[in-house]
């Protein structure tokens, strides 16, 4: 069988002249690759050089089609978008005629193209839409396209079938919850092991992981700490792991809250060194403002690191499910130096959370994820899939 996936990841050309990607994407199209004979990936290819955090495809059955990277948020941008649209769709069709099953991963400009397109189809073909973003947000913190996107895949189109983060009330039949990938067996099998005798000790260190931005809550993070700190003087250290253009506002902010000693800026860190870092962590401090369901709570959680995160999306549902971790409000800056103060003044309780967080680590694995995706597979359109050989992603960044 054949899938085509369209997606906006943005692709680049190595120093070799090969094509790499956003690194999380690549990993999970790389293991999704295993249940078909050919996985066709239609994706931007950008000519920047490309980030420390992309990566080449695991599998050779993952085939890249490039897209000329369109639109963005300025009115220019969607216009440009919308005038490319004719030759994209036409694109489209030519490559899913090919295909027995259509993966469209939103919210993104392309995503709603291509959900436009394929509702339209005459002869319906199965399709499937995974929603990585929040499924129901607060009104008026997202885009209007993605609340456009989320309204249309709310409705049964002929063939269709969605997949979310987290469970939410009156969710249709059509839509389902899937836990978000991210570890392979012997990653899992390594947190483990680093992790046997993880303690909670002087001093609390909370880890950040993620583009140093001030939406994702990079800024907040050290808010959070200069609080501790001032509370709890020589008690906390943060490392921040990620990059972006925002990083030397960081790195100021750091130096006016007094944290020039306390904050460690690592930028990208591939996948092994990463591990060590969640290992040495105590608590994953994410204060963003918008999420599905973030794979690096996932990645910490495998290493007994407590997340302490915003509540948004299906964060908070998730972390109660497996008994362990916090949420606050994103601004709530001293709801999340309570509830770190809590772990400090019951390091009995992190200890409880730190092993239910260990525990948890098995739901989000690919073997996991390739088990849902052949009982969607099945439920929805009646299809079998079958599995290949384990592909080897230990070369992966964050």
């Amino acid at each position: 069988m054949r899938l085509l996936v369209v997606s906006h990841t943005e692709h680049y050309r190595d120093d070799n002249g090969g094509v790499v990607g956003w690194g999380a994407t690549v990993r999970e199209l790389s293991q999704l690759a295993r249940l078909f004979d050919e996985l066709v990936h239609l994706a931007p290819l950008h000519d920047s050089p490309a980030p420390a955090s992309a990566l080449p495809y695991a599998d050779p059955r993952v085939r890249f089609e490039p897209l000329r990277p369109t639109g963005g948020r300025r009115l220019r941008e969607k216009l440009g978008a919308a005038w490319a649209a004719p030759a994209f769709w036409q694109r489209l069709s030519s490559l899913a005629a090919g295909a027995d099953l259509i993966h469209v991963r939103a919210p993104a400009n392309v995503a709603a193209l291509a959900m436009l397109r394929l509702a339209l189809r005459r002869r319906p073909a199965p399709w499937w839409a995974k929603y990585a973003g929040n499924w129901r947000p607060e009104p008026g913190t997202d885009f209007v396209s993605f609340r456009l996107q989320r309204r249309f895949l709310a409705r049964r189109w002929p063939g269709l079938a969605v997949t979310v983060n987290g469970a939410w009330p009156n969710q249709p039949s059509h839509v389902r919850t899937f836990d978000n990938p991210c570890l392979d067996a012997s990653e899992v099998a390594t947190a483990r092991a680093a992790t046997t005798e993880k303690r909670l000790d002087a001093p609390l260190r909370l880890l950040y992981v993620g583009v140093l931005s001030a939406a994702k809550g990079a800024g907040r993070a050290l808010d959070i700490a200069a609080r501790l700190e001032a509370r709890r003087p020589g008690s906390v250290q943060l490392e921040l792991i990620g990059d972006g253009p925002e990083r030397p506002a960081m790195e100021s902010q750091a130096t006016r809250l007094g944290l020039a000693d306390r904050a460690i800026f690592h930028g990208w860190q591939p996948r092994p060194q990463l591990g060590a870092h969640y290992a040495a962590a105590h608590v994953l401090l994410l204060p963003s403002r918008s999420e599905g369901w973030p794979k690096v709570l996932s990645e910490a959680m495998a290493y007994g690191t407590v997340p302490v995160a915003s509540d948004v999306s299906a964060i908070a549902a998730t972390l109660a499910r497996f008994g362990c971790g916090r949420t606050a409000r994103t601004d709530d800056l001293d709801g999340f130096v309570q509830a770190i103060e809590g772990y400090l003044e019951a390091p009995d309780l992190w200890r409880r959370e730190s092993e239910a967080a260990r525990a948890a680590a098995d739901a989000f694995t690919y073997a996991t994820y390739l088990d849902a995706v052949r009982s969607l597979v099945r439920e929805a359109w009646g299809l079998e899939l079958g599995g290949g050989r384990t592909v080897d992603n230990t070369r992966s960044s964050p």
